[in-house]
């Protein structure tokens, strides 16, 4: 696994909040956004804003109802770890468990067109290892979402 993170995923109770705070700040959204999720280009990585319901369901853990209070198991935020050929999704989620990780959703084809699966390292921390068929990554491991 290369020593680095392509995005950072934040849970938002409310994403028209969420984006109008990070665009307060600064922060011009990508042309890659949706009314479901929101990017910010990171020079290299990206920062995304998605739904906390959401973003629980799609890593299959619990802690998606939106009154609950936060669970250890679902913190709201995942980091991201993308790969640059579909075959290396599997490969690094085995990487991981062999490294004390618990894979929390096995490798699997996902709505958005690409390949995807979660481990959650030994604190419980969230990492998706995603295949994008729609953001290559350079040769330093970097993508730019426009």
């Amino acid at each position: 696994m290369e020593q680095r993170i392509s995005i950072i995923t934040l849970g938002a109770r409310d994403l028209d909040r969420a984006r109008d705070f990070y665009g307060a700040l600064g922060f011009r959204e990508a042309d890659a956004s949706t009314e479901t999720i929101a990017f910010f280009d990171m020079g290299g990585f990206a920062l995304a804003i998605y739904g906390w319901r959401a973003l629980a369901d799609d890593a299959g853990v619990p802690g998606g109802d939106e009154d609950a209070d936060r669970s250890a198991e679902f913190r709201g935020v995942s980091l991201a770890y993308n790969v640059r050929i579909r075959e290396d999704v599997p490969e690094m989620l085995k990487q991981a468990e062999a490294a004390g990780a618990r894979i929390v959703k096995p490798a699997e084809d996902v709505f958005w067109g690409g390949y995807s699966g979660y481990f959650a390292d030994p604190e419980g921390h969230l990492w998706e290892v995603a295949w994008n068929p729609h953001l290559p990554l350079d040769e330093d491991g970097g993508f730019y979402v426009v």
